[in-house]
C-alpha cells in the first residue's frame, strides 16, 4: 500500500501575507532533517506539508520520528492513498487499518471532504466505511464520543486514509525569530530554555563555561551531549567553550563571597556578549533561570545581571516551577544526561551563603574593584567553537 505522510500546522495558517515565507523555512528544515533517511517528495495544499517517502521500501517510521521533532508541525498522519471513489475506499482500507483495528475495541469514522465534488457528503461517507470496518471487523463496536480508534477519511486531490494523528512539535520554525546565545550548563534548566527558544522560531547557539581542572573533561562532554540531543529539536548548534577557571581565581581573591555568583553571572554574561558581537547577527541571550529557584535567581539578582548587560536577555523558564522543567526534559529526552554527576564551574565555585538580594550599587562596586577587563578579553581569545550537528 502506498502511504504518505499528512503534516498538519496550525498557528502558521494564520500568518496571512507572510504565511509562505514560514511555509518555504518549514520545507527547508524537513529536507535537511530527512535527508539522510531516504528519498521523499514534499508537496503543500490547504495548510497541510505532504511528504511522501519513495523507494521500494521506505522506513515510514523513521520519517515519522524526525517529522515529530520538527518545529511548526502541529499533527502528523501516517496516511494510505487510495482512489477517490468510495466503492475503492471501503474495499481497501479497512485491510490498510488492520494492525489499528484488530485490537481495538470501538472506533468512529471522521470525513473532511475538502473537494466538494466528490458525490458524496460526509455523513455517507462516514457512513459506508463505517459499514465496510464493522463488516471486517465485527468484534468492533462504534462510540461517536469516546473511541479507542478514529478513523478519518480526508477528501482532497486524493484520498487520504489515517487513524488518529500523533502530535508534532508544534511552535514555529527554526529561523522565523533570528538568532539567540544559549548559556548552556550542564543542569536541567537551560537545555530546556534552549529547546523552548528555538520552538519560537530562534536559531539556537550555545556557550559553556568550563573551570578546569576544578571541572573535568566529562563535564563539558556531559554538556555537549546535551548540545547533541537537541539538536533533533533546533537544528545544528554552533557550540562554544569559554576558559573561566582565571576569571573565577580573581573573583574569588578581590570580590565577598556572598557575591561571587552574580559577579560571575555577570562576567559571563559580558564574555557572551563579546562573542556574539564578533559573530554577528546574534540579537539575543537566553538562560535557564527560574524565577527564585536558587539564590542566584532572585529577582534582585536578574536585575543586577540584566545591567551589565547590551542585549536582550530571555528566560524562557522564569515562570516555571521545577516539575515542569523536569517533565519537558524528559519529553525532549535530556533529563537523563542532565543529572549525571559532572559538575559545572558554576556548581564548584558556589558560595556558601549567596545573598538573595543585592543591590546593583554594591555589585558594581564589587565588581569596579578590580580590573577583570585583561582577564575577560583573554577568556573571549582563548574559546573554541566546534559545529555541533543533528
Amino acid at each position: 500500500m502506498k502511504e504518505i505522510i499528512l503534516c498538519k500546522y496550525g498557528e502558521i495558517a494564520l500568518k496571512g501575507l507572510n504565511k509562505s515565507t514560514f511555509e518555504s523555512m518549514m520545507v527547508k528544515t524537513i529536507k535537511r532533517r530527512l535527508r539522510s533517511a531516504g528519498e521523499f517528495s514534499i508537496t503543500k495544499s490547504q495548510s497541510t506539508l505532504y511528504v511522501e517517502p519513495l523507494g521500494d521500501d521506505p522506513d515510514v517510521d523513521e520519517f515519522m520520528e524526525r517529522l515529530s521533532k520538527i518545529f511548526g508541525i502541529v499533527k502528523i498522519c501516517r496516511s494510505g492513498i487510495f482512489e477517490k471513489d468510495i466503492n475503492a475506499i471501503t474495499a481497501k482500507a479497512p485491510e490498510y487499518l488492520e494492525e489499528l483495528l484488530e485490537t481495538a475495541h470501538t472506533f468512529k469514522v471522521n470525513a473532511k471532504r475538502s473537494d466538494k465534488k466528490f458525490p458524496l457528503k460526509s455523513p455517507e461517507i462516514c457512513r459506508e466505511l463505517g459499514g465496510a470496518i464493522l463488516q471486517k471487523y465485527p468484534h468492533l463496536k462504534v462510540d461517536v464520543h469516546h473511541p479507542d480508534v478514529t478513523v478519518t477519511v480526508e477528501i482532497r486531490e486524493q484520498a487520504y486514509v489515517h487513524g488518529d494523528p500523533i502530535d508534532g512539535a508544534g511552535g514555529i520554525p527554526v529561523g522565523s525569530s533570528g538568532r539567540a546565545m544559549l548559556l548552556l550548563s550542564g543542569g536541567i534548566d537551560s537545555p530546556v530554555a534552549g529547546y523552548m527558544m528555538a520552538r519560537r522560531g530562534a536559531v539556537v547557539e550555545a556557550i559553556h563555561f568550563e573551570a578546569p581542572p576544578y571541572t573535568s573533561e566529562r563535564a563539558k562532554m556531559k554538556v555537549e551531549k546535551l548540545a547533541k540531543i537537541i539538536t533533533a529539536y533546533c537544528g545544528d548548534i554552533k557550540f562554544f567553550c569559554v576558559p573561566f577557571t582565571e576569571i573565577q581565581m580573581q573573583l574569588r581573591a578581590h570580590c565577598p563571597e556572598e557575591l561571587f555568583t552574580i559577579l560571575m553571572r555577570r562576567l559571563m554574561m559580558e564574555i557572551a556578549q563579546r562573542i556574539c558581537e564578533r559573530e554577528g547577527d546574534i540579537q539575543a541571550l537566553v538562560t535557564g533561570e527560574s524565577l527564585g529557584q536558587v539564590a542566584s535567581q532572585t529577582m534582585y539578582a536578574m536585575v543586577c545581571t540584566d545591567a551589565a548587560c547590551r542585549m536582550p536577555v530571555f528566560r524562557p523558564c522564569v515562570g516555571m516551577d521545577k516539575s515542569e522543567i523536569v517533565e519537558i526534559s524528559r519529553k525532549i529526552g535530556t533529563f537523563e544526561t542532565s543529572i549525571l554527576p559532572y559538575e559545572d564551574c558554576c556548581t564548584v565555585f558556589t558560595p556558601k551563603h549567596p545573598k538573595t538580594k543585592p543591590s546593583l550599587v554594591e555589585v558594581e562596586k564589587a565588581q569596579n574593584s578590580f580590573d577583570f577587563e585583561p582577564f575577560i578579553q583573554k577568556a573571549v581569545d582563548a574559546t573554541t567553537v566546534e559545529l555541533i550537528k543533528v
